[in-house]
């Protein structure tokens, strides 16, 4: 079930949020792998990314590799960020570095339970645009709720592209949102 973490405070403005989602399939670790480590194939299954271009091939496990992803969101606003993988671990880890719109360091972390693909997905994000920031302390509840909503979609989204039932009711029942969590 998708979680995100509240904003941290700084000691000037709370812009730096930890985010954290949590999705689980019943399907085998290595499709739910094939599909995250597509990126040109999200457009197809998951409603909020736009589109995404490849600004640099990585190596045979994708490191080095750079994706500019057009995101919209549920709030009225687009971002468009660089991602670069930093480290790929087959079917286990995957972390990136954005950067643009919002800069941060992504890490997709997934294991085999139960018969199940868990997946955590940890989003340290910096915002940049300036209006972001000076509304963060207003605006952290909203940032949050829209990031939770996007990846909701994304975890839908990937359960239909993998043929599976849609999550049960008790799961998206589930409270999704952490205490703030310090950077």
């Amino acid at each position: 079930m998708p979680r995100s973490a509240a904003a941290t405070r700084t000691p000037l403005l709370p812009h730096h949020f930890d985010l954290v989602s949590h999705w689980r399939f019943d399907a085998p670790v290595e499709q739910v792998w094939a599909a995250l480590t597509d990126p040109a194939g999200w457009p197809a299954w998951w409603p909020y990314v736009r589109q995404v271009q490849t600004l640099r091939e990585g190596g045979a496990d994708g490191v080095g590799g750079v994706r500019r992803i057009d995101w919209s969101t549920r709030l009225p606003y687009d971002l468009r960020i660089e991602v670069e993988i930093l480290e790929s671990v087959r079917h286990q880890r995957l972390r990136g570095q954005s950067r643009g719109q919002l800069d941060g360091e992504g890490l997709w972390l997934l294991r085999t339970e139960d018969g199940c693909t868990a997946v955590t997905y940890v989003w340290r994000v910096r915002l940049v645009k300036r209006w972001m920031r000076w509304l963060a302390p207003l605006l952290a509840p909203v940032f949050r709720w829209n990031h939770d909503a996007v990846m909701r979609a994304g975890e839908a989204g990937l359960r239909r592209q993998l043929g599976l039932q849609a999550a049960p009711v008790d799961a998206l029942a589930s409270p999704r949102s952490d205490p703030a969590q310090p950077f």
